[in-house]
């Protein structure tokens, strides 16, 4: 039988080591007890718009960023800008990404037209997630999916594959062998890993500064 529980504490597992690979360094303790005698505790600086925020991270590049986020908002009275880069690798494949200063309004007009809504209903529960999971790992075919996902049939696996190829999130590839086998399609990989690291976000407190409430 399988332990469900055990499962689902090991995708948390792979999203938190996700999430270490997404971001160079943590806010830990000691950390901020260490910018705190060298004078650097985060600060904010008042505009019209948006508050400058200061000395945000131990890394000072990632503190000029983010001062140049909240500077270039502050201009053009916009709700933010969003800064995020990462890599990812597996299966003799890797994915890099870097996108500077998207706009924040933009991304909100997303959930606003029905397309965010879409997109997360096409990934909305566990099995569709545990087989881009395994797919992001590696090339595999319909019957290694139905073993590795413990689905009871081929016919499963497609019922739940079926939005993910409508939607053009994952494809089908012929290898050398001559075996079709589905893939992530590179576009997705990094909107995978980011949406795991969105949700990682909101677990967790560590990584957020600012005077929201």
């Amino acid at each position: 039988m399988r332990d469900y529980e055990k499962e689902i504490d090991e995708l948390w597992e792979e999203i938190a080591a996700l999430r270490a690979a997404i971001n160079d360094q943590n806010f830990e303790p000691e950390r901020h007890e260490n910018a705190r005698e060298a004078g650097r505790e985060p600060y904010t600086e008042g505009r019209e718009n948006v508050r400058v925020m200061h000395n945000m991270h131990p890394d000072k590049r990632l503190s000029e960023m983010m001062e140049e986020l909240c500077e270039t908002a502050d201009a053009e009275d916009s709700s933010g800008r969003i800064t995020y880069l990462g890599v990812f690798s597996s299966g003799g494949r890797q994915s890099n990404w870097i996108k500077k200063a998207a706009s924040c309004d933009d991304l909100m007009s997303l959930a606003e037209s029905g397309m965010a809504s879409k997109v997360l209903a096409c990934l909305g529960n566990a099995t569709k997630l545990k087989i881009l999971v395994e797919l992001l790992k590696s090339p595999k075919t319909v019957a290694e999916l139905t073993e590795v996902c413990g689905l009871g049939s081929t016919g499963q696996a497609y019922h739940h594959m079926k939005p993910l190829l409508a939607a053009d999130v994952i494809a089908e590839k012929t290898d050398g062998d001559g075996r079709g086998r589905y893939i992530v399609r590179s576009q997705s990989v990094q909107g995978i890993i980011m949406l795991l690291a969105g949700i990682s976000d909101m677990v967790d407190e560590n990584y957020t500064k600012g005077a929201w409430e």
